[in-house]
């Protein structure tokens, strides 16, 4: 919603939820990552298309930046994140892992800093989670895929961003709707704004 600028500066407790949230999406991420490979033979027929999947690694940046609504909140969630599923799982994907999440929760940043962190409305979720989306297939595009034709980077660079759009962007708004409902960020302006409506 709106509520003007967030402070630049961060609460303790504001550090405190946003390492706990992001290391708890962090945990689920190792079972994502086995997920999605496991997945892999479902998409045998088009292999790009398997990037619809993508958003799920999305939403920690987009998701913990509508709760905390501090500047690098999204940032912070990707790199956290990405650092704790490769540290409690080993990473499929290595180190690289840290740099996809850097350029997931940048992607998001991007969108809540181009609002100057002001408005935190589905829209800048969802054009959050399109950007790290964009961010994700332009990095994987480069470092996965660097001989596939152009008909495969349509796809795949589609089907991260609708992909963000819809799990990151879409479902980390409505899952922070309903913690707001729950009352659970009372603390937070995501909570405040529940309570007044």
């Amino acid at each position: 919603m709106t509520g003007g600028a967030a402070p630049a500066r961060w609460r303790l407790v504001d550090v405190v939820v946003a390492a706990v949230v992001s290391a708890a999406l962090g945990v689920a991420l190792v079972a994502w990552n086995a997920t999605y490979l496991a997945a892999t033979p479902l998409f045998a027929a088009l292999p790009a298309a398997q990037a619809i999947l993508y958003g799920v690694w999305l939403l920690p940046g987009v998701f913990v930046a509508l709760i905390i609504r501090r500047p690098g909140a999204a940032l912070f969630a990707g790199v956290v994140s990405a650092a704790v599923s490769t540290l409690v799982g080993g990473s499929p994907w290595g180190v690289d892992t840290l740099l996809s999440g850097a350029i997931q929760g940048g992607g998001a940043e991007l969108a809540f800093a181009a609002f100057l962190y002001r408005w935190w409305a589905l829209p800048v979720a969802v054009l959050g989670a399109a950007l790290a989306g964009l961010g994700a297939a332009i990095h994987d595009l480069a470092i996965y895929y660097p001989d596939v034709g152009p008909e495969f980077q349509a796809i795949f660079t589609a089907a991260t961003i609708l992909s963000g759009v819809l799990i990151a962007g879409l479902g980390g708004w409505m899952l922070m709707r309903a913690l707001a409902a729950a009352g659970v960020l009372r603390d937070f302006a995501a909570g405040r704004e529940q309570r007044e409506v």
